[in-house]
């Protein structure tokens, strides 16, 4: 299958990253929320983001201008195309509201089109109940998308081989790296990643060192371009607990219980650079 018309659906932070990438490579690309304010929001930081690649010369006035036309902007997922080929899912990680949004496009969508989710923890096999799970695969783009070139390409239990590879082909076409991941909690990325991040929270708990010696340990020591409570707090500390709360539950395994610091900057909504305060202030 051929992919021509991409739907991106949520125009947040990893939304509008993807929708950026297929319009630049000359997708069209409907990016789809619930109210034009966030909308207007999303192509606001498109533009931005296409200047600071425009200002590194990394592409044309002309790419910059080709892409913005190339977003059409459709509020409610009701006033979708019937005839989009992919649709990306690019809500907040919840699984209810997921499948909630995933039985609406079973109204709209073709009996080929294919439905992707972009999330970074949910059972992808589970939330292909909702829909034709042969046509139903994860696609886990990293922030920040349009610099970043992994995707993790998740297969759920009934993915179909046609579906896996068109999604291959597609990765491929706007310069990703894709890799095949099957579905266990947490794929690979975030498997390995966030006890990582779980285990620095812990060793700040117990005050083996300070936010910034164990950030530090991990940049000079391990080549990291960014420590670990730097990282957690630029993802956001709700996020990260989600999905060691994913890990935790679906092994069964207490490796992965979250630590009780992560439990409570939550509930004290220091979250990170969105609410202006986590592990650092900014």
């Amino acid at each position: 299958m051929e992919i021509k018309k991409v739907a991106v659906i949520g125009a947040g932070t990893m939304g509008n990253g993807i929708a950026h990438v297929f319009a630049l490579y000359n997708f069209e690309t409907y990016l789809c929320e619930t109210n034009e304010e966030l909308l207007k929001k999303a192509i606001n930081t498109i533009s931005k983001n296409l200047d600071r690649q425009l200002s590194k010369n990394q592409i044309t006035e002309t790419q910059k201008e080709n892409a913005l036309k190339n977003i059409k902007e459709v509020i409610g997922v009701e006033n979708l195309s019937n005839d989009i080929d992919l649709f990306i899912e690019a809500i907040y990680e919840n699984k209810e509201a997921k499948t909630n949004l995933y039985k609406k496009l079973n109204d709209i969508a073709k009996s080929d089109s294919i439905i992707a989710t972009n999330t970074s923890s949910i059972s992808i096999t589970e939330l292909a109940l909702s829909v034709n799970p042969a046509n139903f695969i994860g696609m886990h783009f990293m922030n920040p998308v349009p610099v970043m070139k992994l995707v993790e390409i998740i297969r759920g239990y009934s993915t179909s081989n046609e579906t896996f590879n068109t999604i291959k082909e597609l990765t491929l076409k706007i310069d990703k790296t894709p890799v095949e991941v099957f579905d266990y909690p947490g794929f690979i990325s975030n498997r390995v990643l966030m006890p990582m991040i779980n285990e620095a929270i812990f060793a700040l708990m117990e005050g083996v060192a300070s936010a910034e010696a164990i950030d530090t340990v991990m940049k000079l020591g391990m080549n990291h371009p960014m420590g670990p409570l730097t990282l957690a707090d630029f993802i956001g500390l709700d996020v990260c607990l989600s999905i060691m709360e994913v890990l935790y539950n679906g092994f069964n395994d207490p490796k992965y219980r979250p630590c009780p610091l992560l439990k409570k900057m939550v509930a004290a909504n220091k979250l990170g650079r969105k609410t202006g305060e986590g592990f650092y202030k900014y």
